[in-house]
């Protein structure tokens, strides 16, 4: 009896590129082959064509439809991956001319974050976002959503299956939505109790695949999934650090970011990404060793601008340090930190330098507050965190965290 072993392959991915003008398209490119390794797919080729604008029945012209089809053939692959958004009925003649199944950038990172997501806000941020993408594209499918039918408790007498999936989709749209805003509910309140204790958050921020995961493995041992591949990390973890100096704060790491992110991910993931917006400090890394380093910090630096970031200090970290050509770094470098997340260099000054930017932080004090002044115990409640209280004849005594704002009522009260 001969024994074989069962090997499940890869499939094989043939890239194709529009350069319209309108980007970078050898750089994104380049990013839409990471993208493509990082789904578990092996790229086999790439093509591009420069047109003014995408052929509106198959992206590109009939001329390089043919030259794909007969690649397909030749080198056998299974995929083809455009790096821009296609319409169902582009989809529908690429795959006819081509026999070979077609997706666009957007469904290729809809698939990888599908496949990441471990929470339960993750699994429900993906879905919501590929409903939101399939819902506009359910009339191009064909004939196999035109059909009537009435079905028991499903849809009336002459509604297409068309308009059936669409009602189906909303209806689980906004199911998503209520349990999303239940989950954001939760969020807020955790983020509301740490800010009542003084918790200092620290944001790690950057385009995805910079190091983020590493370095919070190296600073807090969190033990995270840290790959060498695009959005290896989707929902945000936060773990305990302690700095030199003694402070203990909170390090947030987040998912990363991307070019031409699909606007159905920005929206689902609007809410994960505003845990860096309301973090104290954020750092954002930057993968050095990368030729786009420079513009990955602006694509960073507008993100935060969006979600309203001003005023809190921005650390610019250069990530993998040891493995970058010194020539391409310096010209940027500015007050930035250059780190190796993965050999430890430069993390104590990257410590130093978190400490240098803490906020003000709350003062532990012990009060007697006359019966007529225990007004000021509600403001410290709510301001501040209590840790014991006791009513005697002269007053309350009272220990607590008190914010600056408190200091100047409460100075000719305080004991110790």
């Amino acid at each position: 009896m001969e024994l074989h072993e069962n090997r499940e392959q890869p499939e094989r991915a043939l890239l194709v590129e529009v350069d319209t003008g309108e980007y970078d398209a050898q750089t994104s490119l380049a990013e839409l082959y990471e993208l493509v390794r990082s789904a578990g797919a092996e790229p086999c080729g790439a093509m591009t064509q420069k047109r003014p604008s995408p052929d509106t029945a198959t992206c590109v012209g009939s001329g390089m439809m043919e030259e794909i089809s007969d690649f397909c053939a030749k080198y056998e692959a299974d995929l083809l991956v455009f790096d821009c958004e296609l319409s169902p009925t582009q989809i529908r003649n690429i795959e006819k001319s081509s026999g070979v199944r077609a997706v666009d950038r957007t469904m290729l990172i809809l698939d990888i974050f599908a496949s990441r997501a471990q929470s339960r806000e993750g699994k429900l941020q993906v879905e919501l976002a590929q409903l939101q993408y399939m819902l506009p594209r359910l009339g191009g499918q064909g004939t196999a959503l035109s059909r009537l039918g009435g079905g028991i408790g499903t849809r009336g007498p002459g509604e297409t299956k068309l308009e059936t999936d669409r009602r189906h989709i909303r209806r689980r749209i906004n199911t998503l939505n209520e349990q999303l805003r239940e989950v954001e509910k939760h969020r807020e309140q955790i983020s509301r109790r740490r800010r009542k204790d003084g918790v200092i958050t620290v944001a790690l921020v950057g385009y995805t695949n910079a190091g983020k995961s590493t370095l919070m493995n190296t600073l807090t041992q969190a033990g995270v999934l840290a790959k060498d591949m695009l959005f290896a990390t989707l929902d945000p973890t936060a773990r305990a650090l302690k700095l030199p100096g003694g402070a203990t704060v909170m390090l947030i790491d987040t998912v990363g970011l991307v070019r031409r992110l699909p606007h159905q991910l920005v929206q689902a993931f609007k809410s994960t990404l505003e845990q860096a917006a309301t973090a104290d400090i954020l750092l954002n890394i930057c993968d050095a060793s990368s030729p786009d380093a420079k513009e990955h910090l602006e694509v960073t630096n507008r993100l935060l601008a969006e979600l309203g970031c001003e005023g809190r200090p921005v650390i610019p970290v250069l990530n993998k340090c040891d493995a970058a050509d010194e020539v391409n770094i310096i010209p940027f470098v500015g007050d930035a930190v250059r780190i190796s997340a993965l050999s430890g260099e430069g993390i104590d000054r990257l410590l130093r330098v978190v400490e240098e930017n803490l906020p003000v932080k709350t003062r532990r004090v012990t009060l007697r507050l006359p019966f007529a002044r225990t007004a000021l115990a509600a403001q410290i409640r709510r301001d501040g965190v209590v840790e014991s209280e006791e009513y005697g004849e002269n007053g309350l005594m009272l220990t607590a965290q008190v914010p600056p704002s408190l200091y100047g009522a409460l100075r000719e009260y305080i004991v110790e």
